[in-house]
């Protein structure tokens, strides 16, 4: 009952809020948006089969501009979330939280500044749309290795962490620029919590476009957890969009203890992956590989081998279809994953 009043609550100050901020010049560029998305899996797994619908998320968003030279968003995140109690035993049906909340100052191209509450510059697919990254959920290897499920046993932050960051672009050749960096300072605890020592996690990318539609990146971590120690991590990644195509890989390599000690001190992972237009911005086949090793052997590894489609009834509204065989090598698992998801922006 607090949760629903909450919402509505939320609700309403953010549209006093935008009606009251179209009155100020300075906030005039304000927008509130969102979207939800409702997934249905099924799997045949040994001993542990399911099916079910599911809220996956649903995001509220409020962005703008304040003059020219400065952007700002606040976004919020509703998971559907059975089979959790809390303290008292009660299960709780949704998770309420804020997942960004920054600013940036943007007057230069080549040296913008931003603060606050937002993704880490770690991999190509972390800043991505939940929605046009393509499948039904990240590659494992953003997920165990960017914060979205950490390795480290970081509360899930959907890639995000507190902190500042500078980026820019260079060397711009007709319509792009051929070479970004950025590199930030960060907590390393992850969203909506203080820092629990003072060392700090510094983060970075550096990319080149040599053709449009190309990039070429490599990224690094360095990081501590408390009551896990030092984390080491390094991202190779390239992709390359065009005319609706979309080809995507990235390799990510950890040193550094896990949650659990006894899994050791290297994890590593790779996917790569195709989307492929039937019909330009309507219909798209896809394909993907996707590994991850939580101890860097192969005895470790839990690879899916997906195939789907998406259908786009309009800019809003998208169905997307996947089957995956998994095999778990460690469980000597192999079975079926069947995923249909419906996308509503608004």
């Amino acid at each position: 009952m607090m949760k629903k009043r909450f919402i509505v609550m939320l609700a309403g100050a953010l549209v006093a809020l935008t009606a009251n901020a179209q009155k100020s010049e300075w906030f005039q560029n304000m927008k509130l948006s969102g979207y939800g998305m409702v997934q249905y899996q099924a799997s045949d797994k040994e001993n542990a089969e399911q099916n079910s619908f599911q809220l996956r998320l649903v995001r509220v968003a409020l962005d703008g501009r304040a003059a020219d030279d400065f952007a700002y968003k606040a976004q919020m995140q509703i998971n559907g979330n059975s089979f959790d109690t809390d303290a008292s035993g009660k299960t709780n049906s949704l998770t309420i939280r804020l997942v960004d909340l920054w600013g940036e100052w943007q007057k230069f191209d080549f040296f913008k500044v931003k603060a606050g509450q937002f993704k880490r510059p770690f991999t190509f697919e972390n800043p991505m749309h939940p929605i046009t990254q393509g499948f039904m959920s990240y590659s494992q290897n953003v997920s165990k290795l960017a914060g979205f499920a950490d390795r480290t046993g970081e509360h899930a932050c959907n890639g995000r962490d507190i902190g500042l960051q500078v980026q820019g672009d260079f060397l711009k050749v007709a319509d792009r620029n051929w070479l970004h960096y950025q590199v930030g300072v960060f907590n390393g605890e992850g969203i909506n919590v203080k820092d629990r020592n003072n060392r700090k996690d510094i983060i970075g990318g550096l990319w080149v476009m040599p053709v449009e539609g190309m990039r070429i990146g490599a990224f690094g971590w360095n990081g501590y957890r408390e009551g896990v120690g030092e984390k080491n991590r390094y991202a190779l990644s390239a992709d390359y969009v065009k005319n609706d195509w979309t080809f995507r890989s990235e390799y990510v390599h950890s040193q550094g203890y896990g949650a659990d000690v006894t899994k050791g001190d290297k994890a590593d992972g790779f996917y790569a992956l195709c989307i492929a237009p039937i019909q330009k911005n309507k219909c798209h086949v896809k394909a993907r590989y996707d590994l991850y090793r939580d101890q860097k052997t192969w005895g470790s590894s839990k690879t899916y081998y997906e195939v789907g489609a998406d259908y786009l009834f309009s800019k809003n509204l998208q169905l997307n279809v996947e089957y995956a065989r998994v095999n778990e090598r460690a469980g000597h698992h192999n079975y079926n994953l069947i995923d249909v998801e419906l996308d509503v922006r608004f």
